[in-house]
């Protein structure tokens, strides 16, 4: 049983990104809610404090008053009318994803063996949520959403966050910076407190191509309005990007000439995709290729790169697998686990380690398979050698 007990901790190191993404989403919703009900509860506050002191100073007769009431109770009104709907279309479908995601992972915990059919099942739909995490980050969003139909995953996977990754990646590629400024003003406080600067390396390159058309009094406002507030942090950039202000894209100059190129846009999509990762807690890797590392490291050992003694059911002995396991390390066994060559399978006390007198090893079930087929003759498939069941030896490791 030990051995197929499940490491409940080790399965969670996992699924961290999988709970904070709806947790992220949910905390937009609030702040938006906060920031409608300080707007318009603070409207409120004014109205009345002006109301009742217009009613002690007897400039306000009653039917003004009824009528200052009846507005205030509008306002009211068209609040809670507005954190209804954005309840209804935000904020309850994603307490529905946070709910179905915990109740998915608090299934592991009642779980007792990975050999289980219950943890087969579970992992399975594990397996299709890295795949349609894998489709996503790589562009494939069709796909994506065809696997989450199919598999029934949808609130167990981030297709509308890769969705909007991929809009505003797509408006950076064609030079539009308007729609990841716009994202940056959404999460304002968190990439402050991350200390990330993709909002100016933004507001930079707006400037930089007002400077790149010719511009110059458009640059010098944009510049004061959205760059000079920058100047604790990025004094230096500022007093560099500023001198763009008399030199032409044609400049030979090279420290200009990195600003003017192009090739800056490439870097912001990866600084804004890296931003939404940190944002999030997800990984830059798909998790799937986390997952197959971290698997490949378990069973790699310098035996799978001998032609001789390749075992066929070991990933790292197949060509493909083998290839990707290269870069990872060799796994650590304190004990050793001794694998026949033939079947693949594990040799233990119930299938015992069997050795021709030539030295090679193989499990008792293949070669009592051989002699019951060969009148009590067995044959060592890698050399050839010959002899009788009786002059093999049980091998004990110690």
């Amino acid at each position: 049983m030990s051995s197929t007990k499940l490491n409940v901790d080790g399965i969670m190191l996992f699924e961290e990104p999988f709970v904070r993404v709806p947790y992220e989403n949910y905390r937009k919703v609030f702040r938006t809610s906060q920031r409608n009900i300080e707007k318009d509860m603070g409207a409120l506050q004014n109205a009345a404090t002006e109301l009742e002191k217009r009613w002690s100073a007897g400039a306000s007769d009653t039917d003004d008053a009824v009528k200052a009431v009846e507005g205030m109770i509008g306002k009211v009104e068209n609040l809670k009318r507005k954190l209804s709907e954005l309840h209804a279309t935000s904020g309850k479908p994603t307490q529905e994803v946070m709910r179905q995601r915990l109740k998915y992972l608090a299934q592991v915990e009642t779980m007792q063996s990975s050999d289980s059919h219950e943890f087969s099942e579970w992992a399975d739909t594990r397996l299709d949520r890295w795949l349609v995490d894998w489709c996503l980050r790589k562009g494939k969003e069709r796909t994506a959403r065809s696997i989450a139909d199919e598999k029934n995953i949808q609130r167990l996977v981030d297709i509308d966050l890769f969705s909007d990754i991929h809009r505003i990646e797509a408006a950076l590629e064609g030079h539009s910076c308007s729609e990841a400024l716009a994202w940056c003003s959404e999460n304002k406080s968190a990439l402050r407190k991350a200390k990330s600067t993709l909002e100016f390396d933004l507001r930079l390159q707006e400037y930089i191509e007002l400077c790149r058309s010719s511009k110059s009094l458009e640059a010098i406002a944009y510049l004061k309005k959205h760059l000079v507030s920058w100047q604790d942090t990025h004094l230096a950039q500022i007093r560099h990007a500023s001198a763009l202000l008399a030199v032409t894209p044609e400049t030979k100059s090279t420290g200009y000439k990195r600003l003017y190129d192009v090739t800056r846009w490439k870097t912001l999509v990866q600084a804004f995709r890296l931003a939404v990762y940190n944002l999030n807690t997800l990984p830059t890797e798909p998790l799937l290729h986390y997952a197959l590392s971290a698997g490949l490291a378990s069973l790699k050992l310098p035996a799978c790169y001998d032609p001789s003694s390749q075992n066929v059911d070991c990933p790292v002995c197949d060509a493909s697998l083998g290839q990707l396991a290269q870069e990872v390390p060799f796994s650590h066994h304190v004990n050793s686990t001794i694998v026949c060559h033939t079947t693949g399978k594990v040799m233990d006390e119930d299938n015992a380690p069997m050795a021709f007198p030539n030295g090679y090893v193989y499990s008792r079930e293949v070669l009592e398979d051989m002699a019951a087929k060969n009148d009590g003759i067995v044959t060592c498939p890698r050399t050839n050698y010959i002899c009788e069941y009786s002059a093999l030896r049980r091998v004990f490791i110690s």
